[in-house]
């Protein structure tokens, strides 16, 4: 872990300079003759070390350590400091506390050998300043790995996030596959019913119609079988027995909403047969994912649905009021999620939001497919 972040390495550099020149100019003053030149010598050499980030962890304390014990600790005392604060952050405050001590008795040791006394006070100053260094470091180091740590909990949650939104949009596909099989399939096999009627009456009918005919039942049931495989394909186990809706069944889920004491008022205007099948039922996942949210979080509020299925755009709209969020809810899913996945593959847009305290409301816009254009009788002018 770096003793300090990477934006601030240029105050770091400038820190280090710093005490370079202090540490240098105090062994300029202090020492004569052959100590001084290498005070010189190693006091840069130990600050070009402490900057590197190329070297091992314990170079910079080490050649540091060794120039305290050489020189006395009071001459590099800055800079040691710095290595203290290094090793702290890093979690590895023991080896500095015995780095500090061997010099510390290294010190003591020289010093009466050569003058026969040795002064304890005389290095408190020096391990009070390198006891801060410690704790200050040790506070930096604790303080990077909790944001560190927070960091990827922040994205772990947010892949795990996506990867759920991607699985509601899976399933809201396999649940639309699931309706298109049903409602294809029932049309064709009205087709393939309808033709098998007329194939039957070949006799009253031209040879030639009733060949087209016959093609005609078999390339619908061929769609059919073709359909079922094709859509079963996309299904998933969670939703492969998910039946769809019946078109037109948003007045009986708004019954049963009320029957369990939803408040709910339905205004409908123009005709559900006007707009495609995928409308009725993209209108009445809607609905149904709009009650729901409303019986979770807003219990007892009042609950407006309108649906407008006139040209040129089907439009449905619940909204409701505040309420009280119910105590045993589930946690909140990914339905509206899906919900937008539904409504976009229609060409449609989904807007959902807050509109006062405990209020909320669900906006859904679906635009008719264009008709297509039928030639009017008359002469070309």
């Amino acid at each position: 872990m770096d003793a300090f972040p990477a934006g601030a390495r240029i105050g770091r550099f400038a820190l280090v300079a710093w005490f370079t020149a202090l540490t240098v100019n105090n062994a300029v003053l202090t020492t004569t003759g052959r100590e001084r030149v290498v005070a010189c010598v190693l006091l840069p050499v130990c600050a070009v070390a402490l900057l590197v980030r190329r070297l091992p962890w314990f170079a910079a304390p080490a050649l540091l350590f060794a120039t305290a014990a050489l020189l006395g600790v009071s001459t590099p005392l800055l800079l040691v400091c710095v290595a203290v604060y290094d090793l702290a952050v890093d979690r590895r405050a023991r080896v500095a506390v015995a780095g500090f001590a061997g010099v510390l008795v290294v010190n003591a040791v020289v010093e009466l050998a050569t003058t026969s006394r040795w002064v304890a006070y005389d290095y408190v100053p020096a391990a009070i300043l390198a006891l801060l260094s410690l704790v200050i470091g040790l506070w930096r180091g604790s303080r990077q790995r909790n944001l560190q740590l927070l960091a990827n909990q922040v994205e772990h949650l947010r892949v795990e996030a996506t990867l759920r939104e991607e699985a509601a949009r899976s399933q809201e596909r396999s649940r639309i596959a699931a309706e298109m099989h049903d409602v294809l399939a029932h049309r064709l096999s009205l087709i393939a019913l309808h033709t098998g009627v007329l194939v039957a009456r070949g006799d009253e009918l031209p040879e030639r119609v009733t060949d087209r005919l016959r093609l005609l039942r078999a390339t619908s049931t061929a769609a059919m079988a073709d359909l079922r495989d094709v859509l079963g394909a996309l299904q998933v186990p969670a939703t492969a027995a998910v039946t769809a809706p019946v078109p037109g069944q948003v007045r009986h889920l708004v019954d049963e909403s009320r029957s369990v004491g939803q408040s709910v008022d339905l205004v409908i205007e123009g005709s559900a047969d006007e707009v495609p099948t995928t409308h009725r039922l993209g209108v009445y996942r809607v609905v149904q994912e709009a009650l729901t949210n409303a019986r979770k979080h807003a219990a007892g509020a009042a609950t407006t649905v309108h649906i407008d299925y006139r040209p040129p755009v089907t439009t449905v709209e619940v909204t409701n009021t505040g309420g009280t969020a119910a105590p045993d809810r589930v946690p909140s899913g990914y339905g509206l999620v899906g919900l937008r996945e539904r409504i976009t593959a229609l060409g449609g847009r989904l807007q959902t939001g807050a509109t006062g305290v405990g209020a909320w409301r669900v906006h859904a816009e679906i635009p008719h497919p264009p008709r297509p254009h039928t030639p009017t009788d008359g002469p070309t002018p």
